[in-house]
């Protein structure tokens, strides 16, 4: 009467197959009629099995879906294939791209990552990174460390590479990708300079360490190169996003003469400057051209597109990965390496406004003297 019905346990195995018990090694060594440690080498792609017994061991493990269990794997070898990132925020756009190239070059070499943010706050970047430890990663990348100078220690105690990607921190930790951010800035401000600016502000981040000395280092350069006159009252500081850079452009305009240029810290500080033009009925790049750092895909959406060094973000994740992974696998790595920035020149910058009043006239130094080079 009920012969046509499967049996009970048989039907939920057939309906619902993540319900069967998952296949192990005891499973595929009976069938291959073989010993545990056999499969488990012929799995490994050992050269100490019989190369027929082999592909036997491994036909049969795909018949059956067989997966490795990672936690035994990482019993057997030490290792556990996952990396930690810390990044200050996860809603910059700059650290998605970079965490692209990081998880991008990861996959490749069969590696998963966690992620974890550390909001620039540097108690919290150490906590995340013993966290990691906890978790037995076997590397670490850090983005814009706020610490870097204390890594050192750190690492002789763990034993666990870092490889830290655009340090805030003056340090001489031996392994970082750093983005060639005095370069970058010099080649930035000389544009500017190029096209007849004299007064150019710099709006910085108060937060910034390294890379905003950096950055400032090649604006005084540019400056000096073209014996302009290093002026104060043009420097002001922002928290590197958009509000602080809108709330920075503020002080910039309240400044008597104005300025005809606004080198930017970063993108972010751009897009909140030029808020603050447009609020004050100004345009781009009639009457201040400006320029940021770093290629945000944003900037290509202002309008005008914003003039920028960019920096190969993805890039340079990749490059930390693959730094990271010769650390993990015992061999050499380059300790620092400074990657080279690109001035993608759009339509925030023009020369100064050729029809100027008098005041203006002063700002751009049309007859003044030639001012002399700062004293160092």
């Amino acid at each position: 009467m009920f012969s046509d019905t499967p049996a009970i346990g048989k039907s939920n195995a057939a309906l619902h197959p993540a319900a069967a018990k998952r296949v192990s090694i005891k499973d595929i060594a009976r069938l291959a009629r073989v010993s545990h440690s056999t499969v488990s080498r012929a799995l490994r792609e050992s050269p100490l099995v019989n190369p027929e017994t082999a592909e036997k061991i491994r036909r049969i493990a795909s018949d059956r879906g067989f997966r490795a269990s990672a936690v035994a794997r990482s019993l057997a070898t030490n290792r556990t294939n996952t990396i930690g990132v810390v990044v200050t925020s996860i809603d910059d756009p700059f650290v998605a791209e970079v965490v692209k190239g990081i998880e991008d070059e990861a996959i490749l070499h069969d590696y998963s990552v966690f992620l974890a943010n550390c909001h620039a706050d540097p108690e919290r970047e150490m906590k995340v990174v013993h966290s990691f430890e906890d978790r037995r990663v076997d590397g670490i990348v850090v983005t814009a460390s706020r610490v870097g100078a204390l890594y050192a220690p750190v690492l002789e105690r763990m034993h666990i590479p870092i490889v830290l990607l655009n340090n805030q921190h003056p340090s001489q930790f031996a392994h970082s990708i750093l983005i060639d951010n005095f370069e970058g800035s010099r080649q930035a401000v000389a544009h500017l300079v190029s096209l007849g600016h004299r007064r150019i502000a710099y709006i910085g981040d108060r937060f910034g360490h390294g890379s905003d000395s950096e950055r400032f280092s090649g604006y005084r350069a540019a400056l000096d190169e073209a014996d302009i006159l290093f002026q104060p009252d043009l420097v002001v500081h922002g928290d590197g996003k958009a509000e602080g850079g809108r709330h920075a452009m503020e002080k910039l305009l309240a400044t008597r003469p104005h300025c005809t240029a606004v080198f930017c810290y970063n993108d972010m500080t751009a897009i909140g400057a030029y808020k603050t033009i447009r609020a004050h009925g100004l345009t781009v790049p009639r009457h201040l051209s400006l320029v940021g750092f770093d290629d945000l895909p944003l900037g290509l959406y202002m309008d005008p597109p914003l003039t920028t060094v960019r920096q190969p973000k993805q890039d340079m994740g990749r490059m930390a990965m693959q730094a990271l992974l010769k650390l993990i696998a015992g061999t050499g790595a380059e300790q620092n390496l400074r990657v080279a920035g690109e001035l993608m020149i759009r339509q925030s910058t023009a020369a100064p406004l050729e029809h100027a009043s008098q005041e203006n006239q002063t700002c751009h130094y049309s007859s003044a003297p030639k001012p002399g080079r700062r004293r160092k």
